[in-house]
């Protein structure tokens, strides 16, 4: 049986029809998922083509040269006419009663695909995942560049489809499909503030100065555990002038130890320390010195010790 003006002709299903929103009709569901509504004439003919199950479209706008993919509801449109979701007039740039073109297609399997949400609300969802799986189980298939719909707490939410494999669309009914998301559109990158960089004197000011290495600046300990004098730690440098002045002014045993150390300071290079039983150790100059010294000093008399009770004895007799 052949009906002029409805495409029953040998060959794959192909036919124009006018569309409408599903607001038309009573019909929510439709509004949830990609499929559309049907008429009667039209599962005839597909009934006597050898296609695949489930069923998938391909919707042209002719006008645009706009493509979309889509599953079938049911086939319960008036003749002529086709009922689908306002979205997909939408991604179509479809106007009420304007001419579609419906063809059947087969498509691979989805591998993966990625979203991008319009905006950002829809990430602070407790949990977007669950929703977009429980959404995407009223899709059939999905197009690269399409829009799509995910209604949620009164409130809908647009994604855009920016990448599916292994082909530009897919069929998302019993597989695998890996899932990525981009940056929502309206998502903004915060700006990183850098601090200002300090101009003037007064900047200069609040710079530290950094510390100047000074060498030997510390105390100096003995290895002998013996305690550090001033003398032993960093030396001074003595004129020969004041050691001949202590030599000729000085006749006992303690300035000769003093000259001793006079000379021993003079011998050592300034600024150095000098660590061991050497900074103990007198100089030749002192080793000569002291015997002549010691034979200009005057042997001194020994005097006795006090003793009690070492005089006479005297008896009342006497």
């Amino acid at each position: 049986m052949y009906y002029e003006g409805y495409g029953y002709h040998n060959g794959p299903f192909e036919q124009t029809y006018r569309c409408y929103p599903a607001s038309f009709i009573d019909k929510p569901l439709l509004e949830a998922g990609d499929k559309i509504m049907m008429p009667p004439s039209a599962l005839d003919r597909l009934a006597h083509l050898n296609v695949e199950y489930p069923m998938l479209f391909e919707l042209r706008n002719v006008a645009t040269s706009r493509t979309s993919h889509c599953g079938v509801l049911e086939f319960t449109a008036e003749e002529g006419m086709i009922y689908m979701p306002y979205w997909m007039m939408q991604n179509l740039l479809l106007q009420e009663g304007d001419i579609i073109m419906v063809k059947n297609v087969t498509l691979p399997k989805g591998t993966y695909v990625k979203l991008q949400p319009h905006t950002t609300d829809f990430l602070d969802i407790s949990n977007p995942k669950a929703i977009l799986e429980k959404t995407l189980r009223s899709f059939s298939c999905l197009t690269t560049g399409d829009s799509i719909m995910v209604a949620y707490n009164n409130k809908n939410y647009y994604i855009d489809i920016v990448e599916t494999k292994p082909s530009s669309a897919i069929s998302i009914i019993e597989t695998d499909c890996e899932v990525d998301f981009a940056p929502p559109l309206d998502y903004k990158e915060p700006e990183r503030t850098k601090p200002a960089d300090p101009v003037g004197p007064a900047a200069q000011e609040d710079v530290p100065e950094e510390p100047k290495f000074s060498a030997f600046t510390g105390t100096g300990r003995r290895l002998d555990g013996r305690p550090a004098k001033q003398e032993d730690s960093v030396p001074v440098a003595v004129p020969s002038t004041v050691n001949h002045q202590a030599k000729s002014t000085t006749g006992n045993k303690s300035g000769s130890s003093a000259e001793a150390s006079t000379s021993t300071s003079k011998a050592r290079p300034s600024g150095k320390l000098v660590f061991g039983a050497n900074s103990s150790r007198p100089s030749k100059e002192t080793q000569k010195v002291a015997p002549k010294e010691e034979k200009q000093e005057a042997p001194k008399k020994e005097e006795p010790n006090f003793a009690a009770f070492t005089g006479k004895k005297y008896s009342l007799k006497d």
